[in-house]
């Protein structure tokens, strides 16, 4: 199941990489009857060195055999950036699988060095985005994540979910949409694992803007990263991400979000005391 999931993902982005792109973009001229926005077929095909039939199958997710020197001239064609060459490669089976079962929490160790980077906010995720730990700084900046249920224990799920997050995230839009594309990756890079599964079709039925976006098949790879908050009672946040692999876990990954100015290096000692009335209370609602 999951190779016909992953043949079906691999049609899906080319597709949609596909129509992403103009003539104008790869040097053709478009003719006055030309009606699709996008390249078509037979274009992609001719100017990758394929035939037609064998590209129109490959969008069609048959079960046929790509190499890597045609997965490439595909992502040269289409003009992929590095994060979504390397995810058309994974696609076509170039790139191992990073599938591993995911963890159900830290040992106490992890936990110590989480609470030790406070007032820094920081925490750990596994490979779906679930919250294992975090600090007293990152419930006070996002609200406590222990007075949700489990399942909504995750940070992609708390960002299209929650309204406060809204508030909380300066230009919601660009963030939430950024967020998605870096989860996408993993879910795709995960093809078949039940928990990306429900996740995802959770998302898709809460959250208008998750789905509309989803179905854009954005890929984006995590980059150390700016973001500001609007936090109710501190004002704006301004921070730098930090991911970092845990190499004893290797589907968990640590974030630390360390001060972008002045300002925010004041206010962050005193998130830890922010934790009520950020996150409303719902466990066992």
């Amino acid at each position: 199941m999951a190779h016909e999931d992953r043949r079906r993902a691999l049609a899906q982005f080319l597709r949609s990489r596909r129509n992403r792109l103009t003539p104008a973009d790869v040097g053709i001229i478009a003719g006055p009857r030309r009606r699709a926005p996008g390249l078509r077929r037979e274009e992609v095909a001719q100017l990758s060195g394929v035939s037609m039939t064998w590209y129109t199958w490959l969008e069609q997710a048959r079960d046929i055999t790509v190499s890597r020197q045609v997965l490439e001239s595909l992502a040269n064609t289409l003009k992929l950036d590095q994060a979504e060459r390397r995810h058309l490669l994974w696609l076509g089976g170039e790139q191992p699988s990073t599938e591993t079962d995911l963890p159900v929490g830290v040992g106490p160790t992890l936990q110590r060095l989480v609470d030790a980077l406070d007032p820094n906010p920081a925490y750990i995720l596994n490979a779906a985005w679930d919250l294992l730990a975090w600090n007293r700084s990152e419930a006070g900046l996002i609200g406590d994540p222990s007075a949700r249920d489990e399942d909504e224990r995750n940070i992609i799920w708390l960002v299209f979910t929650e309204p406060h997050m809204r508030e909380l995230l300066v230009d919601w839009p660009a963030q939430a949409r950024s967020l998605l594309a870096q989860y996408r990756a993993d879910a795709e890079r995960n093809i078949g694992d039940p928990r990306f599964d429900h996740l995802t079709a959770a998302l898709r039925e809460a959250s208008a803007e998750f789905r509309t976006w989803w179905d854009g098949h954005d890929i984006r790879d995590f980059r150390a990263a700016r973001r500001q908050f609007m936090h109710p009672r501190l004002g704006l946040l301004t921070v730098d991400y930090v991911k970092l692999a845990v190499v004893d876990a290797p589907s968990t990954k640590l974030f630390t979000a360390l001060s972008a100015d002045d300002a925010t290096t004041r206010k962050l000692p005193r998130l830890a005391a922010q934790l009520s009335d950020i996150l409303p209370a719902t466990k066992g609602a």
